[in-house]
Formats: structure tokens, sequence, C-alpha cells
């Protein structure tokens, strides 16, 4: 029995190095090919509104043709979206600022409505 103590052990240190490897190594997350994180926010300021839409690709492959539908026939073709790459966009003027559908030719969709941070005292608006 003492004899198998070291084989225990090396087991469950592999083991262990699995897991880290698995769950704590950017190489160990699963991501998909394509995929894009979109966040739409407005403040109202006291004289204006101040909208942004932030966007990453978020996948491993690169977004050809991004388009940003803003409704009210606004839109926005950005190309391409490296794998990583950031961008912030700011809506045309005069838009609703209502919602915003993304795109791609890699049949990405994603639509979502404009967000309201909470005003935080001593900020900006409020």
């Amino acid at each position: 029995m003492a004899n198998k103590i070291p084989i225990f052990g090396g087991i469950a240190a592999a083991a262990g190095i699995a897991v880290f490897v698995l769950f704590f190594t950017p190489a160990g997350i699963a991501q998909e090919e394509y995929s894009l994180s979109v966040d739409p926010t407005k403040e109202k300021q006291s004289l204006f509104i101040m909208a942004r839409v932030s966007l990453e690709n978020t996948g491993s492959k690169p977004l050809t043709n991004v388009e940003l539908n803003f409704g009210d026939g606004d839109k926005i073709y950005l190309g391409t979206l490296k794998p990583g790459q950031s961008e912030i966009i700011s809506p045309p003027q005069g838009n609703s600022l209502q919602f915003v559908i993304v795109t791609s030719n890699e049949g990405v969709y994603v639509s979502k409505v404009y967000r309201e941070p909470i005003a935080m005292p001593g900020m900006m608006g409020s």
C-alpha cells in the first residue's frame, strides 16, 4: 500500500493541472467562432442625451460586413471586425434611440434596447 501512495499523488496532481488548464487559461476557455458583444447606452444630461454603442468581436474569427441598424432608417456599415477588436459608435443625430440591431455576413444577429446607467452623485449629468 505504501508504494501506491506516490501513484495516487501523481494522479491527483495531474488531475489538478488538467483542471487548472481547462478553466483558468485562455486556451482552455471555450470560444465561439462568431460572437459579438453589443452594449447600447444612453445618458440623459441636463442639456442633451449622450448615446453610444460599444461593440466587441468576442469570437475567434473575423466578422465581415458588420452593419448597425438604429431604426428610423439610420444604418452604419463598419466592414470587418477582427477577433478581440472593439469599437464605440455614436448613433446618428436625431435618432429616437430605441434599439440597435447588429448583423454580419456570418449570421450574427444581436438586437438590444438602450440601457440607461444609474446616475452616481458627482458624475456628469447627475
